[in-house]
C-alpha cells in the first residue's frame, strides 16, 4: 500500500514522495520444513547437498520479502555454488598442506591469502547481486579489486590496529563498497554514509566496552590479590590446588564470559547503528532513498534471545529465530520513492532492462565469503 510521506511535496501528485515498506511474509512453520530437509540431506550426502540447501533457503527468504506488490527472486543454480565451494575447499587444503610441508613459507601464504581475499569477496558480491531480481529486473555489482582491498583488508587492519577507534572509517569503506557499487536494471545505487554519523553510532559501544574493560581489569587485579598466596604455595609445594582451581574457574566464569558477552553486545549495537546510517544514505537512481530504523537495543535482544533459544532447543528453533530476525529487519526498512514505484519499474522494463529466468549464465561463483 502506498503511503504519502510528509517529508516532501511536489506540485505534481504523481511525483509525491511515497514510502514503500518492506514486508517479510514467511512463517517459521514454512521454513522449518525446508530447514529440516536441508539439514538431513546435507548430513546424508556428507555436505554435498549444502549447495542445493542454500538455494532453497535463499529462495524462501527472497520470495518472502516483499516490496509493494511483488517479492524478490533468487536465481542461482546449485552447481554454481557447489563449484565455488569446491574451489574454496581446495584452496584451504592447499594452504594447510603447504604449511605442513613448507612451514617456512607461512608468511608468504598468509600474505597471498589476504591479497586473494578481496578478489573472492568481489566475485561473491557480484554473484549474489546478479542472481537477485525484483519484478524481473536484475541487480548487478560493479565493484573492483582495489575497492575490496581497501574495504576488507585495509579496513580490518585499521580497525584492529587502532583497537576499534577508527572502526567508523572502515565501516564507511565497507558500506560504500558493498552498497555503492550495486546497480538495479543498469541504474546506479549510491551509498555515501557520513563519517560523523557513523562516529555518532560508535560512542555508546565504545564507552560500554571501555567501561567493561576497566571492570575486567579490576576483577583480574582482585583475583591476583586474593589468590596470589595460593599460587605461591602451589609452586612451593604447599598445596592449595583445589582453591587455586576454583579461583581460575571463577575468573573464567565471572570475568571472561561477561567480557565476551559485552563484546558481542557492543558489536551488535554498532552494527545496527551503522546499518541505519548506511542504508539511510543509500539512493537508487539519484532519487529513491532507502531508510533503516532499527532499534539498537531491540536488535541486540532479538539476536541474543535467538541464540539462546537455538542453543537450548539443540538447534530446533533455528528456523523460528531466522524468520523472526528477517521479519524485524524487513519491518525496519523502507524505500522512499519519488512517484509511484510501479511507474518507475515500468520505465526500467520499457528500456529493456528486464531479463527472463533463462538468463542464468552469470559471471561469478559463490565462494562463501
Amino acid at each position: 500500500m502506498n503511503e504519502t510521506a510528509p517529508i516532501r511535496e511536489h506540485g505534481d501528485a504523481d511525483q509525491a514522495m511515497r514510502r514503500e515498506p518492506f514486508v517479510f511474509t514467511g512463517t517459521a512453520r514454512e521454513y522449518f520444513g525446508i530447514w529440516l530437509v536441508n539439514v538431513l540431506l546435507t548430513i546424508l550426502t556428507l555436505g554435498i547437498y549444502s549447495a542445493w540447501a542454500k538455494v532453497r533457503r535463499m529462495r524462501f527468504f527472497h520470495g518472502s520479502t516483499r516490496l509493494g506488490d511483488a517479492s524478490f527472486e533468487y536465481h542461482a543454480k546449485p552447481g554454481q555454488i557447489l563449484l565455488g565451494r569446491i574451489i574454496a575447499l581446495a584452496l584451504i587444503a592447499a594452504y594447510n598442506l603447504a604449511l605442513y610441508f613448507a612451514p617456512g613459507f607461512s608468511i608468504v601464504l598468509v600474505i597471498g591469502f589476504f591479497l586473494a581475499l578481496p578478489y573472492l569477496v568481489m566475485r561473491g558480491l557480484r554473484f549474489r547481486a546478479r542472481v537477485t531480481s525484483y519484478r524481473n529486473v536484475r541487480f548487478d555489482f560493479e565493484g573492483g579489486y582495489w575497492g575490496a582491498l581497501l574495504a576488507y583488508v585495509a579496513g580490518g587492519v585499521l580497525t584492529w590496529g587502532t583497537l576499534g577507534v577508527l572502526a567508523p572509517v572502515a565501516s564507511r569503506w565497507i558500506w560504500s563498497y558493498t552498497l555503492g557499487n550495486l546497480t538495479y536494471g543498469g541504474r546506479p545505487i549510491d551509498c555515501d554514509p557520513r563519517l560523523e554519523k557513523l562516529f555518532g553510532q560508535w560512542w555508546l559501544p565504545a564507552i560500554l566496552f571501555g567501561g567493561g574493560g576497566v571492570l575486567f581489569l579490576a576483577g583480574s587485579l582482585a583475583f591476583g590479590y586474593l589468590y596470589g598466596s595460593q599460587l605461591s604455595d602451589l609452586v612451593g609445594g604447599g598445596g592449595g590446588v583445589g582453591t587455586l582451581t576454583a579461583g581460575v574457574l571463577a575468573l573464567i566464569y565471572v570475568g571472561f564470559l561477561p567480557l565476551i558477552l559485552l563484546y558481542v553486545v557492543v558489536g551488535l549495537l554498532y552494527h545496527a547503528g551503522s546499518r541505519n546510517v548506511a542504508v539511510s544514505e543509500t539512493v537508487i537512481d539519484g532519487r529513491h532513498a532507502l531508510a533503516s530504523t532499527l532499534g539498537r537495543w531491540r536488535y541486540v535482544w532479538i539476536s541474543l534471545s535467538n541464540l539462546v533459544a537455538t542453543v537450548l532447543s539443540l538447534g530446533l528453533l533455528r528456523p523460528w529465530a531466522a524468520v523472526r530476525m528477517a521479519r524485524y529487519l524487513a519491518a525496519c526498512t523502507a524505500l522512499d520513492t519519488v512517484g509511484a514505484l510501479d511507474s518507475y519499474i515500468d520505465t526500467i522494463t520499457d528500456e529493456g532492462a528486464a531479463v527472463g529466468a533463462e538468463y542464468m549464465d552469470v559471471e561469478g561463483l559463490d565462494f562463501g565469503f
